[in-house]
C-alpha cells in the first residue's frame, strides 16, 4: 500500500512538474510556423464548438435583403477582408496566420460551399461577436452594433447565392468601403 501511495503522490507531483518544465524550456510550438501541438485541434476545437452550440442564437434578427447585404459588404470590406480576403483576391497575410484565416469568398472542399455559407448563421454571429482565442480572430461586440454584426453574418451566410450588384462591387474591391455611419468607436473600459 505504501508503494501505491508513493507512486500516486509522485504522479500527482511529478507529471505537472514535468509539464511545467517542458513549458519553461521553450519547447512548446507557439510560433505560427511551428507544427501543431499534439491534439491541439481537439483541445481547442471541442470546447469552442461546445460553447458556440450552447450560446449561439438560432435565428438571425435581420433578413438578407439588399440593404443588409450591401451594409454587410461594407463592413466586411472594412473589418474582415484584411485577413479573409475578397473573391479571387486572397488576403496578403491570412495564410500566414495559425490557424490560417479562411478565405471566406472561395469554394472549399464541401461541393459548392463558399466560405462559411454552410455554417448556421448563429455560429458565424457568435464568432464575429466573441472572436476566437489563439486564432487572431478578434471580438467585434465592442466595435460593431448587433445589427452590423448580423449584417456581415447574413452576408457570409449567403456567400454561395447571388448577391446584389452593389455588394458584389464592394466585395470585388471596386467600391471604397469607408462608410463612417456603419462603425462606432470602441467602448471605453
Amino acid at each position: 500500500m505504501g508503494r501505491f501511495l508513493l507512486g500516486l503522490v509522485l504522479g500527482i507531483v511529478l507529471v505537472p512538474l514535468c509539464v511545467l518544465l517542458y513549458f519553461k524550456m521553450g519547447r512548446v510550438p507557439v510560433a505560427v510556423g511551428d507544427p501543431p501541438f499534439p491534439s491541439e485541434r481537439l483541445v481547442t476545437g471541442v470546447p469552442l464548438n461546445a460553447r458556440i452550440d450552447r450560446e449561439m442564437v438560432k435565428n438571425p434578427s435581420i433578413q438578407p435583403d439588399e440593404t443588409n447585404l450591401v451594409a454587410g459588404a461594407h463592413i466586411y470590406s472594412d473589418k474582415c477582408a484584411v485577413c479573409h480576403g475578397f473573391h479571387n483576391k486572397p488576403a496578403p497575410f491570412g495564410s500566414h496566420m495559425y490557424p490560417d484565416a479562411p478565405p471566406l469568398w472561395e469554394k472549399h472542399g464541401h461541393g459548392d460551399v463558399v466560405g462559411v455559407s454552410d455554417d448556421p448563421p448563429g455560429e458565424t454571429f457568435w464568432k464575429v461577436a466573441n472572436g476566437i482565442r489563439l486564432s487572431g480572430m478578434p471580438s467585434y461586440k465592442d466595435l460593431l452594433s448587433e445589427t452590423e454584426m448580423w449584417q456581415v453574418t447574413v452576408l457570409l451566410a449567403n456567400a454561395d447565392k447571388p448577391l446584389p450588384e452593389a455588394a458584389v462591387a464592394i466585395l470585388n474591391g471596386d467600391t471604397p468601403a469607408a462608410t463612417p455611419a456603419l462603425t462606432k468607436p470602441p467602448a471605453k473600459k
